[in-house]
């Protein structure tokens, strides 16, 4: 009977995924769902598996090379950058993911971070539980209204987090690899430079697939062209924002604000500069989960699982060309 593993994501139990696959008539196993990330581990986990679904772990080339008839790592998330795509498309295994399910309440999360630090939110309520009643203590309190919102990435998430900030009051830009600066998106936001992005905005959220052009996209030179008073939100990768430099320019009072919700060494090191540095919302890696939102990506991922191994093409594929060779 054929296989299915998942070995690596942060549910709590496989109990959802365990019905369906079972349902589907195909066999089920669970292995230490909050760990096994590290390719040996993955290799030792998935040896007789057909399929795997994934949060975290590490895909790389060795796990390819040692599992021959592996024929789908179906990611439970959007982005892919833990496993090597073309390794996998070399062995037949079509790597598949879930784009569009956490559209609404990622946007929703990366909103509320910039206006929690604009209203330094987190900051009056820890005072008012040690007994301080005083707003003063934390100005500069901003507001939105004669704001820029610089939205980085338009994707799906990017364009709900540009109407959500423009239906709040922001004046909007954007910035995005297809967009030609002077020109504006469909919904009317103007199309700029990354580097105007930066300097005119007041907020910045990233919202862009992490790749070698995108990593440490926000680095100490780029946040030198940012105002003194911006804010920077990231909800997208860890390793798109430089978090150790954006500490830096915080504690040099070259930035007002940062609320990160993704870092490139996750759970993060409760000693990071991130952490010790002033005026910051922090969140666990959290912005994509709702319960509602939880419920379509584990249903979606699984599905995407059960359909390669049952040989029918899944709704959601990054190597479609893996697809014909699929074992």
């Amino acid at each position: 009977m054929a296989k299915i593993v998942v070995s690596d994501t942060d549910f709590g139990d496989s109990l959802f995924e365990k019905k369906m696959v079972e349902a589907a008539g195909i066999d089920f196993e669970a292995i230490n769902c909050e760990g096994d990330r590290k390719p040996e581990e993955l290799i030792e986990n998935l040896r007789d598996a057909d399929g795997a679904i994934t949060s975290y772990g590490d895909y790389d080339a060795a796990v390819f090379a040692a599992l021959p008839n592996l024929k789908v790592v179906s990611k439970t998330g959007t982005g892919v950058d833990n496993i090597d795509v073309g390794a996998a498309t070399k062995n037949g295994t079509m790597v598949c993911n879930v784009p569009g399910y956490g559209t609404e309440v990622v946007s929703d999360h990366a909103i509320t971070l910039a206006l929690c630090v604009l209203r330094r939110i987190n900051e009056m309520d820890s005072d008012m539980r040690n007994g301080i009643w005083n707003f003063q203590k934390c100005r500069p309190l901003g507001q939105v209204r004669g704001r820029t919102f610089g939205v980085v990435g338009y994707g799906h998430i990017g364009r709900a987090v540009a109407r959500k900030a423009n239906g709040l009051g922001f004046r909007v830009v954007v910035w995005d690899r297809s967009g030609k600066p002077g020109r504006s998106t469909p919904e009317g936001f103007a199309y700029v430079s990354l580097d105007d992005l930066f300097a005119e905005s007041d907020v910045v959220s990233f919202h862009t697939a992490l790749t070698p052009e995108t990593h440490h996209l926000l680095d100490a030179n780029r946040l030198s062209m940012m105002k003194p008073t911006a804010v920077v939100i990231n909800t997208s990768r860890g390793a798109v924002v430089d978090t150790d430099a954006v500490a830096e320019a915080l504690r040099a009072n070259k930035l007002w604000g940062a609320g990160i919700d993704v870092f490139e060494d996750e759970p993060v090191d409760p000693n990071a500069p991130i952490c010790k540095a002033p005026h910051t919302v922090l969140t666990p890696h959290a912005a994509y989960w709702s319960e509602e939102s939880a419920i379509e990506l584990r249903t979606r991922a699984t599905q995407n699982a059960i359909d390669v191994v049952l040989g029918r093409k899944p709704e959601n594929c990054v190597n479609a060309e893996a697809f014909t060779s699929a074992k």
